[in-house]
Order: structure tokens, then C-alpha cells, then sequence
């Protein structure tokens, strides 16, 4: 490990170390895992995880959540979300993460006061600070902290470090919640969620490793690594895309030529 990168950890270490207690809202994804585990390291039995179980969580994700606690010994508390029920949510408007993340965190608070802790974190870092990211809004106005942050480490940094933890989530593909694959303004429904659910655990299962399915109305537009064009281009796996797809509910099946990227539906704004 490099030594800037070990200072990095140190100052994690000490940033959680001073917080005393600490609830992390935790998804199971790279960062969060990597937050929690330190935090765990660091803490003990004064840490808690905190997961929303929602729609717009693939149920992959919530079991490798639970998994992950009750294999290291972590308390965990998983409250439900009926996220399309939060006023304005459905009509997916620009702030939509905004409106969405600040009635999570709210509830994560609760749960913190009735557990006696003091501080709630969660796992943003730096690279999210470079994209339009309204929910960090709803994180400062309730005074949740991101310790990531704070001792200022990226995304590639924070694999490095989890790799070095042994954390099997080191190489695991990004995840958002599902309703990022919309297009603003284009109502959420159960339905569509379900369809880009089901459409990017068959990518998943046929072993592309990032993958999004953007949705527009009826039109699925799929996002992958552009070292992966060639065999998503084969014929055998794109005509069972199609089909597979079309079954699933969607009219068009579209490759994105630029490639997976993060935000891309933030590009219009």
C-alpha cells in the first residue's frame, strides 16, 4: 500500500474512531461495505448497519447485504421504504434523489436516536462530488456525515483499500438505485422498475460485469463496457437480448456506443 493511501486510511480510522458511535446506511455496494468495515474495525459493537429494503433495490443487493453482516458479526436493522409513496417521487422531477434520499435519511436518524448513537455516515467519495448529485443536498441539511470523504478518498483508492481488507466487494460492479435509469420527468412505475430490474440481472447472469438499462418510455438502452461491444455484438447474445427484453416488455433494445458511464441520464440537464 502506498503510503498517502495508508494516511488516508489512518485519517478514516481516526475521523470514525472520534465520532464514538456510528450508524451506517448501508447498501452493500463498494464504498458503503468498505465504510462499514472499517468503521466495524474501529468500533466494535458501537456501529450499526442500516438498510432501506425498497423497490428500487434489486433483492440481489439486499441479500448480500445481510449476508455480509452476519458473516462479520455486524448488527444490522432493515427498515422498509415505499419509496413511490413519498410525495413527488413518482413524477421523477429533476430533484428526485433529493426527495427520495432525504426521507431515508430521516429514518436512519430515527433509528440512530433510538439507539443511543451519534452519528449517522454514509459512503459517498470524492468522484461523487464531480456529478449532479441532489441527494448530497438532503446528506448536509441533516447533518449526516461522509467520512469518505473526509479523508478524501476516491473510488479506485477505496477498491485498492478493500482489497486489502480482503472485502470481496473490491472488484464489484458500481450500483444505483434503480430509478437512475430514468428519464427525468418519465413516471416511475413498479412495473418499469421491474423490467430494467429483471433486464440487468440477465446482463448480470451472462457474465457482463457493469451494466446499466436505461429506460425511455419502451425503449431499453443498454450501457456496458466498451471492451465488452464485441461479445454483447455476438449473435447468439443479442438476439436473446432482444427477445429476453421484448418478453420482459420493452419495444427497442438499443447499445449505447459510448459505453457504461455514471449519470448518464444527468447529460440533458
Amino acid at each position: 500500500m502506498e503510503n498517502s493511501l495508508y494516511i488516508k486510511y489512518q485519517k478514516l480510522q481516526s475521523i470514525l474512531l472520534e465520532a464514538g458511535s456510528v450508524a451506517v446506511a448501508f447498501s452493500g455496494g463498494v464504498d458503503s461495505t468498505f465504510l462499514l468495515s472499517v468503521a466495524h474495525g474501529v468500533l466494535g459493537e458501537r456501529v450499526l448497519a442500516v438498510t432501506a429494503k425498497s423497490c428500487l433495490f434489486p433483492e440481489r443487493e439486499l441479500d448480500e447485504a445481510g449476508e455480509f453482516c452476519a458473516e462479520n458479526g455486524i448488527r444490522q436493522v432493515i427498515f422498509e421504504l415505499e419509496a413511490l409513496d413519498i410525495k413527488g417521487f413518482r413524477q421523477n422531477p429533476k430533484n428526485r434523489c433529493y426527495v427520495c434520499k432525504h426521507k431515508i435519511f430521516e429514518k436512519i436518524r430515527e433509528i440512530a436516536r433510538e439507539e443511543g448513537l451519534h452519528v449517522v455516515a454514509e459512503g459517498s467519495n470524492m468522484d461523487d462530488m464531480g456529478d449532479y448529485r441532489p441527494g448530497l443536498a438532503a446528506v448536509r441539511e441533516l447533518g449526516i456525515k461522509s467520512p469518505l470523504q473526509d479523508a478524501e478518498l476516491h473510488k479506485a483508492e477505496i477498491r485498492e483499500l478493500s482489497k486489502e481488507l480482503s472485502l470481496s466487494t473490491w472488484n464489484k460492479q458500481s450500483f444505483a438505485c434503480l430509478s437512475s435509469r430514468f428519464v427525468y420527468g418519465e413516471t416511475i412505475s413498479e412495473e418499469k422498475l421491474s423490467m430494467v430490474d429483471k433486464a440487468e440481472q440477465m446482463l448480470l447472469d451472462m457474465d457482463f460485469h457493469q451494466v446499466r438499462v436505461r429506460i425511455h418510455d419502451r425503449l431499453a438502452r443498454i450501457e456496458v463496457a466498451p471492451d465488452e461491444f464485441d461479445r454483447i455484438s455476438v449473435k447468439d447474445i443479442r438476439e436473446t437480448l432482444c427477445r429476453e427484453l421484448k418478453a420482459l416488455g420493452f419495444s427497442y433494445v438499443t447499445l449505447d456506443l459510448m459505453g457504461y458511464r455514471t449519470g448518464s441520464m444527468n447529460e440533458t440537464l
